[in-house]
């Protein structure tokens, strides 16, 4: 007697549902994109320390950074249709994994986005968890007093380690145990995350030009800076223009937008990667353009208003001096500088580690999904599929991205400048951003009509311009980018594996009788 359609699909898929729950409401999903395009981590990456974008870029001159956010925002139109219309087309744990797969097959598809996305994801918590000790001991040093003592504590390798890994282990705990308790810790640390920021910016706007000049002027004495480091009017007087119309050189602008795509525009597959867990069709279709929109006012605003009250020439001065990067200066310690202590203080420097904490706790659980994912089609072992039916989560890649993470945490804190090249892994992602292009374009003109097919089909070439474009800028400017031999070797080998993972999962269950290649022929299951 011949197989029903259903058992069939039950041999190939390691079972006929997920297991998960439709825990993610409207406003989670809002919180997880948030959380992914990681405003705050940029911010506190500009400057503050001798790697930040500002100091190493080899020119700041004409560098406007509200205008680079805005030409980021417009760039990154076609992700935002891409993944508003795919994710409804493809509602499964995986996102991206999913529609890839399923338009080059399972070799591209499953390769492509184990090495762009998910053991890009590995590094990026890994330093993201460095990015949360850093933003602890960077708020400590800023309240001074008895808390400068415990800011000094985070210069050190065991310190950054312990906390990063005890942090990263309760969040993977809670995701375990309640998952919808995870969600809902992202969507709380975001909230109080931009309220923090909103704070920031109303410091500075309190403050007016005056009060960041008093600051800097009575910080500048106190410490003994000299030379055009020694005045906020000294600073600003230092910046050269750059001699073009309003001051804007779009080359330097240009130069660094691999640093504005690497943290913010582009990183809008959190809530597609949990579509299969959204609740209502509301959220399912607006996620993406409200959350992009969201993350661009958020990080243009802040820029404007630093702009607005501290001056260009100031802000790129001092944002570029390496002496006021080695007192670990940038948007956040300065308003708690100009704050003055006291509650105000406080507040943006708890915010300011909530938004390096908010992108960590995201990503524990999408790696999840895409591991998840991966391995209901059987590309990854498919122990990894395992969901709890006591939780409700998938404890099996929970437990797999905690040794894997913890493993990263602890050479990154102890080898950093050795290691350190792991975190240009990015590259990966951006190359993985332009497949994504062309698979909604191939989807788009196969299966779609209508507007919708001249939209999408547009977006996804437009896609694959811009990243092959962010793409060349990462290799072509290595010594900015943090490209060197460590990040290559990474880049190649994960690759590698991931091809090789597939041809090895593909004869291993071909000699039991299961084709995986079939898998990427329909939707997985949700």
């Amino acid at each position: 007697m011949p197989e029903s359609a259903t058992q069939q699909k039950q041999q190939i898929f390691v079972r006929e549902a997920t297991g998960l729950v439709k825990n993610v409401s409207f406003l989670d999903t809002i919180a997880l994109n948030l959380s992914n395009m990681s405003v705050g981590p940029l911010l506190t990456t500009i400057a503050g320390f001798a790697g930040a974008t500002f100091v190493i870029a080899p020119s700041v001159s004409g560098l406007n950074l509200v205008v680079a956010s805005a030409i980021a925002f417009l760039l990154s139109v076609p992700q935002i249709v891409i993944y508003t219309i795919m994710s409804r087309r493809y509602p499964r744990a995986g996102g991206d994994y999913v529609y890839v797969s399923r338009n080059f097959g399972g070799f591209w598809g499953s390769t492509l986005s184990f090495w762009g996305y998910t053991m890009e994801t590995l590094a990026f918590i890994a330093l993201v968890a460095l990015l949360v000790d850093f933003s602890i001991g960077g708020a400590g040093l800023s309240l001074g007093g008895s808390f400068s003592t415990w800011g000094l504590l985070f210069t050190n390798g065991t310190t950054q380690f312990v906390v990063a890994a005890s942090i990263f282990a309760i969040l993977i705990g809670i995701n375990i145990a309640k998952p919808k308790a995870g969600y809902r810790l992202v969507t709380a640390i975001t909230l109080f995350g931009v309220f923090s920021l909103l704070l920031t910016m109303g410091v500075y706007l309190a403050a007016g030009q005056s009060g960041v000049a008093n600051y800097i002027n009575g910080f500048a004495q106190a410490v003994k800076l000299t030379g055009s480091d020694s005045s906020y009017q000294a600073l600003a007087a230092s910046y050269t223009p750059s001699g073009l119309p309003f001051d804007l050189n779009f080359n330097n602008m240009i130069f660094i937008m691999p640093v504005i795509f690497a943290f913010v525009y582009p990183w809008l597959n959190a809530a597609p990667a949990v579509a299969s867990e959204i609740k209502g069709s509301r959220a399912l279709r607006w996620n993406v353009p409200i959350s992009a929109f969201t993350g661009f006012l958020l990080l243009t605003g802040a820029f404007a208003v630093l702009y607005g009250v501290a001056g260009m020439p100031f802000v790129n001065a001092v944002f570029s001096s390496k002496a006021y990067a080695g007192f670990g200066l940038n948007f956040f310690s300065l308003a708690m500088g100009i704050a003055g202590g006291g509650v105000v203080s406080w507040i943006i420097g708890l915010g300011w580690i909530a938004m390096q904490l908010g992108t960590m706790a995201y990503a524990v659980i999408i790696f999840s999904r895409y591991l998840l994912a991966q391995s209901m089609d059987r590309f990854l072992p498919s122990k990894l599929a395992y969901v709890s039916p006591r939780f409700g989560s998938p404890v099996v890649a929970h437990l797999v991205d905690l040794v894997i993470t913890l493993a990263l945490i602890g050479i990154t804190a102890y080898f950093f400048e050795n290691i350190s090249g792991i975190f240009g892994a990015i590259i990966a992602s951006m190359i993985y951003f332009v497949f994504i292009g062309l698979a909604a374009t191939k989807h788009a003109l196969q299966k779609e009509k209508g507007t919708t097919k001249v939209v999408l089909a547009l977006a996804g070439i437009g896609n694959a311009i811009v990243f092959g474009f962010v793409s060349y800028q990462y290799l072509a400017n290595p010594g900015f980018t943090g490209l060197n031999n460590v990040t290559y070797f990474y880049v190649i080998a994960t690759f590698i594996a991931g091809a090789l993972i597939y041809l090895g999962s593909r004869w291993y269950h071909k000699k039991r009788g299961i084709d995986i290649s079939l898998n990427y022929k329909e939707l997985p299951p949700e």
